[in-house]
């Protein structure tokens, strides 16, 4: 498994019982390690064969298969949102934060990494 994507799952210093989401979920290595830390973990991603392998991977997992644009997640809020290398948040990041925040609980967080590193925008603390 990726050592990076671990770093990046340390890094958010999830706890027991928080709700998270990933956006772009990929092969779903890092859902992995949210749900061994006991989170509920629900994840977005627009490839249905991502979906189809992060869900044969992490079968305790919620995935759903649409792109951030389009995501219609009701009325949920999460404690964490998190995405890793999802281009919407390099080439318009105001935009991306935007239509993450939307589902950001109360004291949530929104962490977007691109390598190792992973930061917290300011702006997305509620």
């Amino acid at each position: 498994m990726s050592e990076r994507l671990r770093r990046v799952v340390d890094a958010l210093e999830i706890q027991v019982g928080q709700r998270v989401l990933e956006i772009g979920c990929g092969h779903g290595v890092a859902a992995t390690y949210v749900i061994e830390r006991g989170a509920r973990y629900t994840a977005i991603d627009r490839s249905a064969k991502m979906v189809a392998a992060a869900q044969r991977r992490n079968p305790t997992g919620e995935f759903i298969v649409t792109g951030l644009e389009d995501a219609d997640l009701g009325d949920r809020r999460f404690d964490t949102i998190f995405a890793v290398r999802v281009g919407l948040f390099h080439r318009e990041p105001e935009r991306a934060r935007a239509l993450a925040e939307r589902w950001l609980a109360p004291g949530g967080t929104l962490h977007v990494a691109y390598d190792s590193a992973i930061s917290r925008p300011a702006s997305a603390e509620r």
